[in-house]
């Protein structure tokens, strides 16, 4: 069998079993404020956020277009005819791929809410500068690296003031008629959670696959890129097959994170989980349709829980746990970079790509 097509068909693979990873590793984004309060069942919940993570990942593709053409260049690999070059190109995909599975294998093992998102750009970023391939810096400084400063501030910032104004517009009311109501609404707000979560997280997996086939030949076949525009296209086959890897990884839980997000950063009542996920839910389709900006779905609901819950008081928000959070936040980026970099040699070494 070809090369290639080994190559391409492994690449797909690690980049369903990424998205599955991410599935798991960040179902905790979308539920777990709900299933604190109890707004639903951990079961309901799970499954509630794998119908519209399926939902949201058929909903547009700026995102993975955005990760398919913004950070690292492979059009030398995809355009060359020497089978070497695009087995190159390949395997630069599959260690980005392989370094972000690991950093998300092990933040999830500890229980830590990191970014699959940043850990899927360090690592790419980290095979392409071990490849000695053309990074986008500009890319990812515009389209990662502000947003991944700019998007916890705001989620704080919103998340606080939004709450503010909601207990003030409350202040008389029953206390415990508004928390029932509250609790109901969850469960819209932490539906639109998850579709958010879909739009962002599933549309990630599209353009790495994307890549792969367009780094192996394959890209003319699928029809990827537009004869006229020249813009990126994104298969029906492709869509669907990452909408349901992240579905199943959503299915299968993640109960160290929700416990994390849900009970380890602040005790939340219905309220301050409604609104740190009508906040949180905003802020994702703002970057996903207006900014295009493939940003964290975790960094986001973490600092939105963490404004909300300054309103109760400032101590109440376990300062402990957020600092462990940010410092995996940081340290995302590099880690899955040097692991990629790792990896590209390893694979690299055998199959005698340089």
């Amino acid at each position: 069998m070809d090369l290639n097509l080994i190559l391409v068909c492994v690449v797909i693979a690690v980049a369903l079993f990424f998205s599955y990873t991410n599935g798991f590793h960040d179902a905790a984004n979308a539920i777990a404020t709900s299933v604190s309060t109890r707004a639903w069942t951990p079961r309901a919940a799970l499954l509630m956020a794998a119908a519209m993570n399926v939902i949201g990942a058929m909903m547009g593709t700026a995102v993975a277009k955005t990760v398919g053409k913004g950070i690292i260049s492979i059009s030398d690999y995809a355009e060359s005819p020497l089978p070497e070059m695009q087995q190159k190109g390949l395997v630069i995909i599959l260690a980005a791929l392989l370094g972000a599975c690991i950093w998300n294998l092990i933040t999830w093992w500890f229980g830590l809410p990191s970014s699959s998102s940043h850990a899927l750009i360090g690592g790419m970023v980290g095979a392409g500068l071990m490849s000695g391939t053309v990074v986008y810096w500009w890319g990812i400084m515009s389209h990662v690296v502000i947003p991944m400063f700019a998007s916890p501030i705001i989620g704080f910032v919103v998340g606080y003031v939004v709450m503010r104004f909601v207990l003030w517009a409350l202040r008389k009311a029953q206390y415990h008629r508004t928390m029932r109501r509250f609790r109901a609404a969850q469960r819209f707000s932490s539906a639109a959670m998850a579709l958010g979560h879909g739009i962002q997280d599933a549309q990630k997996t599209m353009g790495i696959i994307v890549m792969a086939l367009l780094a192996g030949g394959y890209g003319e076949h699928h029809n990827i890129l537009d004869p006229v525009t020249g813009e990126m296209n994104v298969p029906l086959w492709v869509k669907v097959s990452g909408a349901l890897a992240i579905s199943l990884g959503t299915m299968a839980g993640g109960g160290r994170i929700m416990r994390t997000i849900g009970r380890k950063i602040i005790d939340l009542d219905p309220a301050r989980g409604f609104t740190a996920e009508a906040v949180s839910s905003s802020i994702l389709y703002l970057c996903s349709y207006v900014i295009h900006a493939p940003i964290s779905t975790t960094q986001v609901v973490s600092t939105a829980i963490m404004g909300v819950g300054c309103t109760k008081r400032f101590s109440a928000v376990r300062w402990g746990v957020a600092g462990n959070i940010v410092i995996a936040w940081f340290l995302t980026l590099p880690a899955a970079a040097l692991v990629a970099g790792i990896v590209y040699l390893i694979v690299a070494l055998p199959l005698g790509v340089h």
